[in-house]
């Protein structure tokens, strides 16, 4: 069997390997600990929840949507799960995950139900529950925080107890990827998926059902967000209002990084997690540099910018090798 290693090269993990094991090196030179295996797990620890909610994000783009709302469904889902530990705590705090987690996926359900069966694009629905979310955050927490002193330690420990050496939230992030892209490679509902994504007119002449895929794919979301909210306020001790204000453009950033098409169809789980692993460590690596967040922002923008163009002439030149073969024929 002939190996091909321009088409290795050109598959976007590889390029994006490459490019991670380039921006490490580069680091070392300025940083030389910046590997460090200590060091190396905190960065995992800390891009361990974008990777989750990003591969729930990926879902959304691969049918050609987007989920402006995850940030908040984080916080609401945080914050709600760190109330019940602050009045409640007595509960199991495997109790107060499931209910962080059941809160996300009622969230993202609805936003799911709207775009099904409301009709409403989902950049509109989930524009308008962005702030519908954030604000029930609010009047929830009426305007206050849950600081450390009010948690238990059975809560904030959840996520930094460590198995094998390796803490439960990125532990988490390998069961979610896992799960995942078993369930997107292996599955006829991912291959649904994908078809919706591709081209909807034949996969809905096929028989696959739109509604359905938009309920799932919007509560697997929320569920990932719910998961992620309350690994967040119990890793940092802290359930703030503004938890995750943003997050949504990081996790968009993930997707396209990882060869994610924005117009939907086409794009890997392997691929967003490398995007997510990429931004956790450019993230972690500019402080090192002494560059100015604002400086650190401009950096992030014109990463997801480059990635954008790279997508765009990619799917161009995928598009003009199937025309290419379609002439031959």
């Amino acid at each position: 069997m002939k190996i091909n290693m321009k088409e290795i090269i050109q598959k976007r993990e590889v390029t994006l390997g490459l490019l991670i094991a380039v921006l490490i090196i580069l680091i070392l030179f300025r940083a030389p600990h910046f590997m460090a295996p200590d060091n190396a797990l905190r960065i995992l620890d800390d891009t361990s929840i974008l990777i989750m909610v990003a591969i729930g994000q990926f879902l959304v783009i691969l049918t050609g949507g987007i989920d402006l709302s995850v940030g908040s469904i984080i916080a609401f889902s945080g914050m709600a799960a760190s109330m019940i530990n602050q009045y409640y705590p007595g509960v199991p705090v495997v109790f107060v995950l499931l209910a962080g987690i059941g809160i996300g996926t009622v969230f993202g359900l609805i936003n799911g139900a709207l775009v099904a069966y409301g009709k409403v694009p989902p950049i509109i629905t989930t524009l308008g529950t962005m702030s519908i979310f954030r604000g029930f955050t609010f009047v929830l927490s009426k305007g206050q925080w849950v600081t450390a002193h009010e948690m238990t330690e059975g809560f904030m420990n959840m996520p930094q107890f460590r198995i094998l050496g390796v803490t439960n939230l990125i532990w988490s992030a390998v069961l979610v990827s896992a799960v995942m892209y078993f369930f997107m490679t292996y599955t006829r509902t991912g291959r649904e998926i994908y078809a919706i994504g591709g081209n909807k007119t034949a996969a809905l002449f096929v028989g696959v059902k739109e509604k359905k895929i938009n309920l799932l794919i919007f509560s697997i979301n929320g569920l990932l967000c719910g998961l992620a909210g309350v690994m967040w306020t119990s890793r940092y001790a802290a359930a703030v209002n503004e938890t995750a204000t943003g997050f949504e453009l990081q996790t968009v950033a993930a997707c396209v990084l990882g060869g994610v098409s924005v117009a939907g169809g086409s794009g890997a789980i392997p691929g967003v997690i490398l995007g997510a692993l990429f931004l956790g460590i450019l993230n972690n690596a500019l402080p090192v540099a002494n560059l100015s967040p604002f400086y650190q922002m401009g950096i992030q923008g014109l990463v997801v910018l480059l990635a954008m163009v790279v997508n765009i002439l990619s799917e161009k030149r995928n598009e003009k090798k199937l025309l290419n073969r379609r002439l031959e024929v």
